[in-house]
């Protein structure tokens, strides 16, 4: 596990029981989503309930870990921070940072991978990096 940057720290999650497994997962070096089990289809961020039928039957099942740039932007500045909305090959858009690429390098469609960082807590967050 890395830092987002050595002088930027990613905010520290907030845990609760509906995401708890999520984030015990991610300390883990694991990500994982919910998938529902009526439609089939996975949603982010971590919630109980299918987003799109409204159904409570969800489970955790382990990600790729794969993905694609979407968008994104930096902060410039000595330790420059890449924020991205990243495509998971499970078909998802998810916010998150770019780590270990410089700025310049970053474009849309890259293939990336996960990685985990620690966010000001020292809590594992899910990061991208180039694959």
């Amino acid at each position: 596990m890395s830092e987002a940057t050595p002088d930027r720290k990613i905010p520290a999650p907030q845990a609760s029981p509906e995401n708890r497994a999520f984030w015990e997962a991610a300390a883990a070096g694991r990500l994982l989503l919910r998938w529902c089990l009526d439609c089939g289809k996975p949603h982010w961020y971590p919630r109980p309930v299918c987003p799109r039928c409204l159904s409570p039957r969800t489970e955790w099942k382990a990600a790729s870990g794969r993905a694609t740039v979407y968008s994104f932007t930096h902060a410039p500045g000595p330790a420059p921070l890449i924020v991205a909305y990243v495509r998971l090959d499970e078909g998802i858009t998810m916010l998150s940072n770019i780590v270990r690429c410089p700025p310049a390098e970053v474009r849309i469609g890259q293939a990336l991978r996960v990685a985990f960082a620690a966010a000001e807590n020292g809590q594992a967050v899910p990061v991208f990096e180039p694959a």
